[in-house]
């Protein structure tokens, strides 16, 4: 039996290419399954996609099945129409414990931009879900799925992984603006880029109610597309000046190499907007609004990255020791996982073998109480007994060795060994 992940996520590739190797809908995730089969029909599947990561799962009963790293890239490529050559080395290959350790990480938010959100195992129960429907998933990855939820559910309720904003679009919103303002459900909130950061402090906002959003890019199609996923309005870069005035909050993460907003520009913006509060977070690196803007009057409030990331850095102090007891509870799980299949592989041997030596003994019985007939019927049931003995002890070496292999991983050469001696056949 193995378990095998190829994966790219926010660590290891850029928005851009996640995109590209992305599968936006049920649609395109079943003809995956469709494809996954056809090229390797021995493997079971459940495939992850989200804005921030691309996973394949597969398991085989047979780890000879396993589909190579290269000839899962090539399936990315042919399926998604993208060269190998522009992804390869950020798919990145897990097998055996270090796949299930993965997914268990995954599952429970170690391995997500923001440590502790609880976002991913919902997504991760949708996957699995389309995966039944479609009989893409077996008999490992049910199993493996269903204990990578139930890690999850442990995680949160035996850690404090879970509390303490530690991503900078978390605390911007929960800690520095609910400190401005009391609700956003009646706030205009203006957008300035596209890009991942953009995206996620959009999250927290529309979690918090807002309900106008107005997103202003160079790149326009960027802006539409943004703007479709938050039910936001885009609009062209050169429509900036209209819109800033009449912003709440603004969320600037353009990426430019210098201020595209100096305190000149915002002097005229405030004779527009009033005095009114305006939050302002400056997401750029380098900064895309220049920090004297702050000093203009007392409704602005501006924040950069550096103000943000310091309260970033003693909340995940904070969680330290949450993180290592959730990594504990991970590593226990996928020792008991991976203990738990290799031992469900030595099941059908031990039977099998169990059967064989004991339909000899029976054999041997019957012709034995046919050549001595005077035996009454509790000599008989000694006999039986002293056999059944017998084959038990001499059973036991051979078995108890196979249940040692499978502690610590595929007893594969010992099943082997054991069907050659014995002559079992599969």
């Amino acid at each position: 039996m193995n378990v095998q992940v190829v994966y790219c996520n926010h660590q290891t590739a850029d928005l851009d290419l996640r995109e590209r190797l992305a599968f936006p809908s049920d649609d395109h995730v079943v003809r995956a399954y469709d494809e996954l089969r056809a090229r390797f029909p021995k493997s079971e599947y459940v495939v992850i996609s989200t804005c921030n990561r691309i996973e394949l799962y597969t398991a085989q009963e047979d780890p000879d099945d396993t589909p190579t790293h290269d000839d899962l890239a090539q399936f990315f490529s042919d399926f998604h129409q993208v060269p190998k050559t522009e992804f390869f080395n950020d798919l990145l290959e897990r097998q055996g414990p270090a796949a299930v350790r993965h997914l268990f990480e995954v599952a429970s938010s170690i391995d997500s931009m923001v440590l502790g959100e609880t976002q991913i195992v919902n997504q991760i129960k949708t996957a699995y879900e389309l995966s039944m429907e479609t009989a893409a998933c077996g008999p490992l990855t049910n199993a493996l799925f269903q204990r990578a939820m139930e890690v999850s559910k442990r995680v949160r309720s035996e850690t404090k992984l879970s509390e303490g904003r530690v991503s900078i679009a978390s605390v911007a919103v929960g800690d520095f603006g609910k400190s401005i303002f009391d609700r956003f459900d009646d706030k205009t909130v203006l957008i300035l880029g596209a890009g991942e950061m953009a995206s996620e402090t959009l999250t927290y906002l529309k979690g918090e109610g807002v309900k106008r959003i107005i997103v202003c890019n160079r790149n326009f199609p960027r802006a539409e597309k943004l703007a479709a996923e938050f039910s936001g309005e885009a609009y062209a870069w050169e429509q900036l000046d209209h819109w800033l005035p009449q912003a709440d909050v603004i969320v600037s993460t353009t990426g430019a190499d210098r201020p595209i907003l100096g305190v000149e520009e915002f002097k005229a913006i405030r004779k527009k907007s009033g005095p009114k509060p305006v939050f302002i977070l400056d997401l750029g690196a380098p900064r895309d609004i220049h920090p004297d803007v702050s000093d203009l009057d007392d409704g602005i409030f501006l924040y950069d990255i550096d103000d943000l990331e310091a309260t970033c850095v003693k909340n995940r102090k904070l969680r330290a020791s949450a993180i290592a007891k959730a990594n504990a509870i991970i590593e226990a799980e996928t020792k008991k996982f991976m203990h738990e299949i290799y031992h469900k592989a030595t099941g059908p041997i031990i039977k099998r073998l169990r059967e064989h030596w004991h339909e000899i003994s029976r054999q041997e019985l019957e012709l034995l109480f046919r050549k001595v007939p005077e035996l009454d019927d509790a000599q008989r049931e000694a006999v039986e007994k002293t056999i059944s003995r017998v084959v038990n002890k001499l059973l036991h070496p051979p078995l108890e060795t196979l249940r040692d292999e499978a502690r610590t991983g595929p007893p594969t050469g010992m099943l082997e060994t054991l069907k050659r001696l014995f002559h079992i056949k599969d």
